[in-house]
């Protein structure tokens, strides 16, 4: 299996390229396109008392224009692939929207993590985004430039989102030089677990992936810290999960693991939903 497009969001306010050498470095390796995405919407006017407090003008539209201009000229300086691997999109519309609609063209949507925003109106809200676009999303933290995924370790649950981020991450995980299935679990699901990790390690093998498998029995530090141990003691720079949410009353509600892995974790994060 291979990527053919690889999408990135580029945040128009911040000269950020971690995410973009990361993206850049995946589709390098698998010979893909590389799609930018940059977005904020319109504020609406404000008013107070009757009394207009603030509104988006004609001449502040114009300076967003050449603002998204000026990035995408940034995006394809810092980009070292040929002009016709790399494609730029951007919109007034609310950025997560926006990059939920446009990740239909995309095989794998990058982001730069950030701790969540209240002001929609320019920031991505990656968790969101992850649960609706329909896509595997890379989340990428500060300061990492670049991904080698040469040690992969996959948090598994017997779940929906746990097989399609398996299934998602095939490309990286048959190109790992060491795989580790990792399943946390009760001390009296330990037999059953270790049924369902060595499924998805023979499946792994299976497409040529070099696997191995561990149950561990849940103690009294968080899943998503005790995860992310085990991954820093394998040597790995990626873990791939599913990704756990929904949606009640118009808000999203997440996973504990999910969202701890998405604050805490200090390398690149590979979820499905």
């Amino acid at each position: 299996m291979s990527l053919a497009n690889v999408m990135v969001y580029v945040d128009p306010q911040q000269q950020e390229e971690g995410q973009i050498r990361v993206a850049e470095g995946i589709a390098t390796k698998f010979g893909a396109s590389i799609i930018g995405v940059s977005a904020f919407a319109v504020e609406p006017p404000f008013a107070a008392e009757g009394v207009m407090i603030e509104e988006t003008t004609e001449e502040d539209l114009k300076r967003m224009q050449a603002g998204l201009a000026a990035k995408e000229d940034w995006f394809r300086s810092v980009v070292g692939l040929p002009g016709d691997k790399v494609e730029w999109r951007w919109a007034y519309e609310f950025p997560t929207t926006f990059l939920v609609d446009q990740a239909r063209a995309a095989d794998l949507v990058v982001i730069k993590r950030k701790q969540l925003k209240e002001n929609y109106y320019h920031y991505i809200d990656a968790a969101e985004a992850m649960l609706r676009m329909g896509r595997p999303m890379l989340s990428v933290p500060e300061r990492v430039t670049e991904l080698s995924a040469d040690r992969v370790v996959v948090g598994w649950k017997d779940t929906r989102e746990a097989r399609l981020a398996v299934r998602d991450a095939l490309p990286f995980l048959t190109r790992a030089s060491r795989v580790t299935v990792i399943e946390l679990c009760t001390s009296d699901q330990q037999d059953a677990a270790r049924l369902r990790v060595r499924d998805v390690a023979k499946y792994l093998g299976r497409h040529g992936a070099s696997c191995q498998y561990e149950v561990r029995v849940h103690t009294a530090e968080p899943d998503a810290r005790y995860l992310i141990r085990l991954a820093r003691d394998e040597g790995a720079d990626l873990i791939v999960t599913g990704g756990y949410g929904h949606s009640r009353l118009g808000e999203w509600i997440f996973g504990g693991m999910t969202i701890g892995l998405l604050r805490e974790a200090p390398i690149c994060l590979m979820m499905s939903h």
